[in-house]
C-alpha cells in the first residue's frame, strides 16, 4: 500500500511505558501517511506512569520510537512539544535529541496561510496546575477505567458482541463536570489564541477529539492512543482533518467535518 501524501502529521497522549497505549495501532497508522512534519503535541511518554513503578515498554512502542528517529534522520521535521506526563523533558526546550527539537510550544503555518497555535493544553486545565494532587488522583482512576475496559473488551469479543465501547469515554459523556471541563477547557484555550492574534489552536490533554470553529477560530484536538486512536492531518491545500483509527469505530467518537 502506497501511503498517503500529507503536509503535516499531529499526535498526542500517546502515552508510551503504558499498557494501555495502543502502540500497535498507531503504528498502522503511520504507514498509511507520508509527511513533511510531525507534531507531537504532549504526553508522549507517560513518566508519571513510569515513576509509579508501572512500566510498560512493547516492542510496538519502542518501533514508535525508532519510526520517529528515523522520520526525523531523513528529513522530516518532528518536533516535540511536553505535556503534563512527559514534563520533566520541558527542561529541554531548545535542544534537540535526534534531529526531533524539543519546544514549549510552536506556531505552525498551515499551507492556506492560517497560523496554530500548538501546545499540549495543560496550562489550561486548573486542576492540573493548581491542584496537582487531585491531577495525580484523576489520573489513577482513569488508568483504572482504562484498565477495566481491557477486561470489558475482552469480555464483549467473548460474547460476541459487535464494536468498541469505552468505559472510560462514557463516563466523561454522562458526568455533567467532565462535560463542563471539556467546554472550559475549549473556551480558555480559544481564548488564548484570540489573545495572541492566531487563527486557531491543535492540542490535546484532554483525551476528547474534537475538530470545531469556535467564533471564527479553529479548535482542533488531536485525541489519544489510549481509547480514541485519533490523530489530525494536515492536507497538502492546508485542510485538516480528524482521522479515528478502526480501532474506535467512528459511531463512538464526535463527528466533526474537516476543515
Amino acid at each position: 500500500m502506497t501511503a498517503q501524501q500529507v503536509r503535516s502529521i499531529f499526535l498526542s497522549d500517546i502515552h508510551l511505558g503504558t499498557k494501555a497505549c495502543q502502540a500497535q495501532h498507531l503504528l498502522e497508522f503511520l504507514k498509511e501517511y507520508s509527511s513533511e512534519h510531525v507534531f507531537l503535541l504532549g504526553d508522549i511518554i507517560d513518566l508519571w506512569a513510569m515513576n509509579r513503578g508501572g512500566v510498560h515498554w512493547s516492542p510496538a512502542q519502542n518501533t514508535f520510537v525508532q519510526k520517529m528517529l528515523r522520520r526525523a534522520r531523513h528529513g522530516e521535521k518532528v518536533i516535540f512539544i511536553p505535556g503534563n506526563h512527559d514534563e520533566a523533558i520541558r527542561e529541554y526546550v531548545g535542544v534537540s535529541f535526534g534531529d526531533i527539537i524539543v519546544e514549549h510550544d510552536y506556531i505552525h503555518t498551515a499551507a492556506d496561510g492560517r497560523r496554530y497555535l500548538l501546545l499540549h493544553g495543560d496550562e489550561f486545565d486548573q486542576v492540573t496546575r493548581h491542584h496537582r494532587w487531585i491531577a495525580l488522583l484523576g489520573d489513577k482512576a482513569y488508568d483504572f477505567l482504562v484498565s477495566l475496559n481491557i477486561y470489558l473488551s475482552w469480555l464483549r469479543r467473548t460474547l460476541k458482541i459487535p464494536g468498541y465501547w469505552s468505559l472510560a469515554g462514557y463516563a466523561k459523556r454522562k458526568v455533567k463536570t467532565a462535560v463542563s471541563f471539556i467546554f472550559n477547557f475549549e473556551d480558555s484555550v480559544i481564548r488564548h489564541v484570540r489573545d495572541l492574534g492566531l487563527d486557531g489552536a491543535i492540542c490535546g490533554h484532554i483525551h476528547w477529539p474534537m475538530i470545531k470553529e469556535v467564533d471564527g477560530l479553529q479548535y482542533l484536538n488531536c485525541g489519544d492512543w489510549v481509547e480514541s486512536c485519533t490523530a489530525i492531518v494536515e492536507h497538502l491545500d492546508g485542510r485538516m482533518e480528524l482521522v479515528l483509527r478502526s480501532a474506535t469505530p467512528k459511531s463512538s467518537a464526535p463527528q466533526i467535518p474537516n476543515i
